[in-house]
C-alpha cells in the first residue's frame, strides 16, 4: 500500500511539472504575441509610419466646442497645415470661428507633431490645443482628436486631407 502512495505521489509530481511547464510555455507565447502586435498592427495594410510620412500641404477642418467661461460654445477651424516631415509643421491659413464669430487667422503659427510606427501620432500648438492624430493609408487622410488645450480648452474632431501636387 505504502508504494502505491508513493508512486500515485510521483505520477501527480510528474504531471504538475508537465502542466506547469506547459503553462509557462503558454504564458511565454502569449507574451511574445503580445510584444509584437505593435509590428503586425503597424504592417498590417502594408504600411509602416513615421514623421517623414507627413510631408506637404493638407486641407484641415475641425467641428467641436470651445469652453468659455465655463459654457461650451461651437467652433469650427480650417487650415491649411503645411508638414515638413520632420517633425514640425506650419499653418499657410487658416480660421478659426467661435460661435459664429471669426476670431482668429492662424496663417503663420506652427507646432510638432509625432508619428509612430502603427501610424498614430500626436500635433501640439505651443500655448495651444494637442491632438491625438491617426494618418490613414498613403497618408492621403489624417483623422484627428483635440486631448488638451493649454489656453485652448475645448473638445473637437476633425479630418485633414493631402493637396494634390503640394
Amino acid at each position: 500500500m505504502e508504494r502505491r502512495v508513493i508512486m500515485k505521489t510521483k505520477l501527480v509530481k510528474s504531471i504538475t511539472s508537465y502542466l506547469l511547464l506547459a503553462c509557462a510555455l503558454a504564458s511565454l507565447f502569449a507574451a511574445m504575441a503580445v510584444g509584437t502586435s505593435t509590428t503586425a498592427r503597424a504592417t498590417a495594410d502594408g504600411q509602416v509610419c513615421s514623421v517623414g510620412t507627413l510631408k506637404g500641404l493638407y486641407l484641415a477642418t475641425l467641428d467641436g466646442y470651445a469652453n468659455i467661461g465655463g459654457n461650451l460654445v461651437p467652433k469650427t477651424i480650417m487650415e491649411g497645415k503645411h508638414f515638413n516631415g520632420d517633425g514640425t509643421f506650419i499653418n499657410t491659413f487658416g480660421t478659426v470661428n467661435v460661435g459664429g464669430t471669426a476670431i482668429l487667422n492662424t496663417g503663420g503659427f506652427g507646432g510638432t507633431y509625432t508619428v509612430a510606427a502603427d501610424c498614430t501620432g500626436t500635433l501640439s500648438v505651443p500655448n495651444g490645443p494637442s491632438f491625438n492624430l491617426y494618418v490613414g493609408p498613403g497618408a492621403q487622410k489624417l483623422w484627428f482628436t483635440q486631448i488638451v488645450g493649454a489656453g485652448a480648452t475645448g473638445l473637437g474632431v476633425g479630418t485633414a486631407t493631402r493637396l494634390p501636387g503640394r
